[in-house]
């Protein structure tokens, strides 16, 4: 993977495209705090936080999980943080929670691996996980909940396709994720429990991490083009799309592109306010 990294923020009523920040490291995954000044990152299995008024970095404790990767959200009032963190061995993620200033962090997630994306007001957490069909003992990649507080997980998709990138709507209602169910990957929606499956993309390409606007009525999502990776690989370096459309699926239009791809836009990077969104790009 490219070893410069480029902290960017998109305005939508502008569209603006701002380069805030140049780093000679990678970083990934942005996610943009309440306070609208911070935003965090993961990069070099650390967790980190950026001031955008200061134009400076801190990093976060987070205790004995020095292998984040880039599935990190925090909870809807941002008195904690959530991390998905390996093991030594690969493909061996579980999910920990932490004070948002950075402690000790909680196992939530006893199996693995489990890669976190999104944490809803009804303190819930929603995560893709290889898990083996109870069916034929394969495994397979679904979307699973778990309380915040740590219980039972529950497996809401039905071991058709891939899915991946899961995320709730502001009001908890619905669950946003991508999946390769009807082919390419592509974002569909679902109740909170799981009934009410809709697909909101039909496109001839590959679309990954739909991420809603804070009043819910807006989504941004990224583009692979067809035909340079396989439906279910989200991979770095490649030229992609930045999408949006509103959240009954309808207007969907292209605001930019890139080089970029995994770390680009993994989880929800919205601005409090919904006028912009943080992304990373690649050189």
């Amino acid at each position: 993977m490219s070893g410069r990294s480029i902290l960017e923020i998109y305005d939508m009523t502008s569209g603006e495209r701002r380069a805030v920040r140049t780093f000679d490291r990678i970083i990934e995954a942005p996610n943009w705090l309440r306070d609208g000044d911070a935003l965090l990152y993961n990069a070099q299995g650390r967790i980190w936080r950026y001031s955008l008024s200061r134009d400076e970095e801190t990093l976060v404790d987070t205790g004995a999980c020095v292998r984040c990767n880039n599935d990190h959200v925090p909870s809807p009032d941002n008195r904690f943080l959530a991390i998905s963190c390996h093991s030594a061995s690969p493909h061996s993620s579980q999910i920990y929670i932490l004070p948002i200033e950075g402690g000790a962090p909680r196992l939530v997630t006893e199996k693995l691996p489990s890669y976190l994306h999104g944490w809803s007001v009804n303190d819930e957490l929603v995560y893709c996980a290889f898990r083996p069909d109870p069916a034929d003992g394969e495994n397979r990649i679904d979307i699973y909940t778990i309380p915040a507080a740590g219980g039972p997980e529950v497996r809401l998709t039905d071991g058709l396709g891939y899915n991946d990138g899961p995320e709730y709507s502001p009001d908890g209602r619905h669950i946003w994720f991508n999946s390769t169910r009807s082919g390419l990957m592509q974002i569909w929606r679902m109740d909170r429990d799981g009934g009410g499956l809709k697909r909101m993309t039909h496109t001839d390409s590959n679309c990954w991490f739909p991420h809603l606007s804070p009043d819910g009525r807006t989504v941004v999502y990224l583009v692979f083009l067809k035909g340079d990776l396989e439906p279910w690989e989200h991979l770095p370096d490649k030229q992609v799309e930045l999408w949006a459309m509103d959240s009954d699926g309808e207007n969907a239009r292209k605001l930019l592109d890139l080089f970029g791809g995994q770390g680009t836009i993994n989880v929800n990077s919205w601005s409090p306010d919904g006028g912009r969104f943080a992304f990373v790009s690649y050189s």
